[in-house]
């Protein structure tokens, strides 16, 4: 265990989270929004975004339109974390990434993806961080 956490939050933007993980030499760091741990980004969660994205051509307008539903259902939720990088549409189809405190707030993401219409299912790429801390809290 270390004394000094190292810790991003919610609106870290992808290029310094990376910076961030060569610099500590770190595989995974925390998420903390107004001290509660909302989330872990992972070096792998990082290979799967880039992955998928190597594979995802530019959205259709529709694909937009789904996906500014998604996050504006998300964003309405105090429950739900700031996911701008995590959701991806293409074809109609919701790919969520990252990670969540409890699986109560994962089944919940999925459950507001689910409920846009037009959405024609989702993807779910979601860890639970709870599996690696041993809980974190509810919704």
């Amino acid at each position: 265990m270390t004394r000094s956490v190292v810790s991003i939050g919610p609106d870290t933007e992808l290029k310094d989270i990376v910076r961030l993980l060569e610099r500590h030499r770190i595989k995974r760091v925390p998420v903390i929004d107004q001290g509660q741990l909302v989330g872990i980004v992972s070096r792998a969660n990082l290979l799967q975004a880039l992955a998928s994205a190597a594979h995802v051509s530019a959205p259709s307008a529709d694909d937009k339109t789904l996906r500014e539903r998604v996050l504006t259902e998300l964003h309405s939720q105090p429950w739900a974390p700031d996911w701008r990088e995590n959701v991806v549409v293409k074809d109609g189809i919701v790919h969520l990434w990252g990670s969540v405190s409890t699986e109560s707030q994962h089944h919940a993401l999925r459950v507001a993806a689910e409920s846009i219409p037009g959405v024609k299912g989702v993807e779910d790429h979601v860890t639970v961080a709870d599996q690696f801390t041993g809980g974190a809290g509810g919704l």
